[in-house]
């Protein structure tokens, strides 16, 4: 490519066609993040600056990072961020790249403080990884204390470099430690998006996720409910009086959910939360009192 291709434009169609090549699902918009992030501009600048020729370096550089989202290294690793809730965030693979979808359950809990009035609410976020939930609740929610915890050193780190990131740093307790260990308050909310993937469709998830993401942050044991049960039974000792504990779920499992909400015959207003595709995604249950 860097013997063919000069503009910025012709560089990109390159890039593009080779991604498709190698059945890259996303070829032209992963060619435009790399690209805009290697030269340092925005993807929209790139049309404008389309015919400007790029010195060979560059376009060997360039190449370099095709070749790496070619065998299957997710964009948002190559380029190290990933925007979520309209925010930026770091991304390494110490943590899962935030999904559209998980931005469901931060509304949900933003719905949850608006409906019950509750305006200086304490959360706790369970697993954060990339602390994206934890930040933009704390963004969108001044009033609140947010804890966050996760088993992983390497995750926590990125989390609190996303809070500095974002302005929140001073609003976020992070502590490391599996599921509830590290505390021993009572919270307003309970909040996570636990690994939900039942570990015989591990072999199938996109080579990207699969070969690239923390397999503790994505399978959730045989049945993928594996933390949600721990989750569903442990969270009544660290909620208040008519607390809330919100997660995000797999698709299919909301009726293996509901059976454990339903077993443990302390949680009432049960319900459930579709994503932008139609799939019940996000569950929300309240402590009885």
């Amino acid at each position: 490519m860097a013997e063919k291709s000069r503009t910025i434009r012709d560089v990109l169609v390159g890039a593009v066609d080779a991604l498709k090549k190698s059945g890259i699902p996303t070829p032209r918009l992963d060619a435009e993040v790399l690209l805009s992030r290697l030269l340092g501009v925005g993807r929209t600048k790139l049309f404008v600056l389309s015919n400007t020729n790029l010195p060979d370096e560059r376009v060997e550089d360039f190449q370099r990072l095709i070749d790496r989202r070619r065998r299957g290294e997710p964009a948002a690793y190559i380029v190290g961020s990933k925007e979520f809730w309209s925010l930026p965030f770091a991304v390494t693979p110490d943590v899962l790249i935030p999904r559209p979808e998980t931005e469901i359950l931060v509304g949900e809990v933003l719905r949850t403080c608006r409906t019950f009035s509750l305006d200086e609410p304490d959360i706790i976020e369970v697993g954060t990884g990339s602390g994206a939930v934890g930040v933009a609740l704390a963004r969108e929610l001044p009033g609140a204390r947010i804890v966050a915890t996760d088993i992983s050193p390497g995750a926590l780190e990125v989390a609190e470099r996303n809070a500095s990131l974002n302005g929140v740093r001073e609003r976020i307790s992070f502590l490391c430690g599996d599921l509830f260990g590290p505390i021993s308050e009572k919270f307003d909310i309970i909040v996570s998006n636990p690994p939900y993937i039942p570990e015989a469709d591990f072999s199938r998830l996109p080579l990207g996720v699969r070969g690239f993401e923390p397999f503790v942050a994505l399978v959730g044991g045989p049945e993928g409910t594996e933390f949600q049960k721990l989750l569903i039974k442990e969270a009544p000792g660290c909620l208040k009086e008519r607390g809330w504990l919100l997660m995000e779920i797999g698709d299919g499992q909301e009726k293996q959910v509901e059976d454990l909400l339903g077993t443990e015959g302390v949680y009432c207003d049960v319900g459930f939360t579709a994503d932008y595709a139609g799939l019940l995604r996000v569950v929300r249950a309240r402590r009885k009192e």
